[in-house]
């Protein structure tokens, strides 16, 4: 009885979860353009997304702010997270302690702090201003927390004798790092790149605080949207948003579980 009662609420908490996103699906394939009544399978609303010039800008933006930060932010968490794992410094809980801010704190806190910081900033260099560089920088600050932590749990799964039978090889530091620290850790460090492009391509709050003009982002330009009405040209933009960050997902699990 108590093990049907545990299936009953899980598949209720399953529902609830993934149903609201599942009629977002439907819905970017009925023939209406209002309401929610079925009319009919069309793929119309995905045709029109392919003539829709503003919004291939959008998605650019997107793409643009995505990869930069997970790019900046895979290097630093990765170099963070060895120096993390393999030296015992002053402080060192500390830094350790301040990665789980980005994470626990609200966006809309973090979105208003930097928004904060950019303003400051101003003051003193009279060449920033909001936009895409300063939606990169934001998107970074998170980002790179969510990185050395996945990193440094790959880190710890490591036997700390394989770098020190390369040393006494003969090895040097840095050909250690890329002969045996390196192809061990990847998997750590691709599920994590995976990880913050999909936190950088799906963040609405952090984005809408710290961009400016012509900076607009596909989340940005849902929300917008939504507000004159939904629309099935937004059911198919979602479909799409949750098509790319599901196989993300996917790959991080996947490659996440390699030995």
């Amino acid at each position: 009885m108590s093990r049907r009662l545990l299936s009953l609420h899980g598949l209720a908490v399953l529902l609830f979860l993934y149903l609201p996103i599942a009629v977002i699906v439907v819905l970017s394939f009925n023939s209406s353009k209002y309401g929610v009544a079925w009319h009919g399978f069309t793929l119309d609303w995905y045709v029109r997304l392919l003539s829709h010039s503003r919004l291939h800008g959008y998605v650019a933006n997107s793409l643009i702010v995505a990869f930069s930060s997970t790019a900046i932010a895979t290097v630093v968490g990765t170099l963070l997270a060895l120096g993390l794992s393999r030296y015992r410094f002053g402080g060192r809980g500390a830094v350790l302690f301040l990665l789980y801010v980005p994470v626990v704190i609200p966006d809309v806190v973090m979105g208003v702090s930097l928004l904060l910081l950019f303003a400051w900033a101003q003051n003193y260099l009279r060449g920033l201003h909001l936009g895409l560089g300063t939606v990169i920088i934001a998107h970074a600050t998170f980002q790179i927390a969510y990185v050395t932590l996945v990193v440094k749990s790959r880190l710890a799964g490591l036997d700390p004798s394989l770098e020190e039978a390369a040393a006494d090889l003969g090895a040097t530091s840095w050909r250690r790092f890329w002969a045996v620290t390196f192809p061990l850790v990847w998997p750590g460090i691709a599920a994590a790149a995976l990880l913050a492009f999909t936190l950088s391509l799906d963040d609405f709050v952090i984005t809408f605080f710290t961009a400016g003009p012509g900076a607009t982002t596909l989340p940005i330009y849902i929300y917008s949207s939504v507000k004159r009405g939904v629309t099935p040209e937004i059911h198919a933009v979602s479909t799409l948003m949750i098509a790319v960050t599901t196989l993300a997902l996917i790959g991080v699990q996947r490659i996440s579980r390699r030995r």
